[in-house]
């Protein structure tokens, strides 16, 4: 018996029908199916009273249903244990997802005979010090990115950038993103970031809209620890993975390194990043 968990994006109705759906036909198979209450509430399912330490403990996998956004929300939840994620592609191209929902019952009696590869992606340990008590999270672990930027409507901040514990510059910026080569395809793309292979590892430090001549993204070693601190008479806000921690005053920071731990995405073949990047892209063939 295997024990599967369903992370359920909250506003497609087609997610929600595929969990009830897959669970029923994983429960009758003798397997165990879990949910926070809270997806198991947009499921349509009843509440199972499971906190997040009873949905991780003897967890087999994760499946997320949704996009790319509920793959960045499971992958937060299983980090620490390195439970195997697979991706349910229900919404437009992704660049994580691996499944397609008519295929879901047929992926996942392929991962219960062990007819599957695992792809491990880096990711990165968000530390805050915010002794201004304006945020009260001190860590946070991240797919993508960590973004520090200006507050909305406001005017650019400065940033004080320190690698390896030496300070490198000032940024006077509406923002900046330390993200993974995952990270590479999101935010930091938008902003004329390198596209880098998702499977390897390093960490790029990419700012927003610089008001100053050097505007270009740093490529580190993943094991670069990059300490930004709030500088300057400006308020900054924290996002990791989309999800907004809070505003940082003058003088709270923010170190990015890679984890220790690494995300285990479940896939049935070689992934093809290339191709991925052609139809997003609408890149021609000869």
């Amino acid at each position: 018996m295997a024990t599967i968990a369903f992370v359920v994006h909250h506003d497609r109705p087609d997610a929600a029908e595929l969990a009830r759906d897959t669970a029923a036909w994983l429960e009758q198979e003798g397997h165990e199916v879990r949910l926070t209450d809270e997806d198991a509430a947009v499921a349509g399912l009843d509440p199972t009273g499971h906190g997040p330490e009873e949905i991780l403990s003897g967890l087999d996998a994760a499946v997320s249903l949704g996009g790319d956004g509920t793959m960045l929300r499971t992958v937060a939840m299983v980090a620490a244990s390195e439970v195997p994620v697979i991706g349910v592609n229900l919404g437009q191209l992704g660049y994580l997802t691996e499944v397609e929902p008519a295929g879901l019952r047929h992926a996942l009696a392929r991962f219960l005979r062990g007819d599957y590869a695992i792809e491990q992606r880096m990711l990165l340990a968000v530390h805050l010090d915010a002794s201004s008590g304006s945020v009260t999270a001190t860590e946070a672990i991240a797919l993508n990115d960590a973004v520090l930027e200006k507050t909305p409507g406001g005017h650019t901040v400065r940033l004080d950038v320190e690698i390896d514990g030496r300070f490198f510059t000032p940024y006077t910026t509406d923002g900046l993103i330390v993200a993974t080569p995952t990270g590479s395809t999101a935010y930091a793309l938008s902003v004329r970031g390198p596209i880098v292979e998702p499977t390897h590892r390093a960490i790029l430090l990419t700012p927003v809209s610089p008001h100053m001549l050097f505007d270009r993204t740093l490529v580190l070693q993943p094991d670069t620890r990059i300490r930004i601190t709030v500088a300057g008479t400006r308020p900054a806000t924290l996002s990791v993975d989309g999800r907004g921690l809070g505003e940082l005053a003058v003088g709270d920071s923010v170190t990015c390194t890679a984890s220790d731990h690494v995300a285990r995405l479940v896939v049935f073949g070689p992934r093809d990043f290339h191709g991925i990047l052609k139809a997003k892209f609408k890149l021609g063939d000869r």
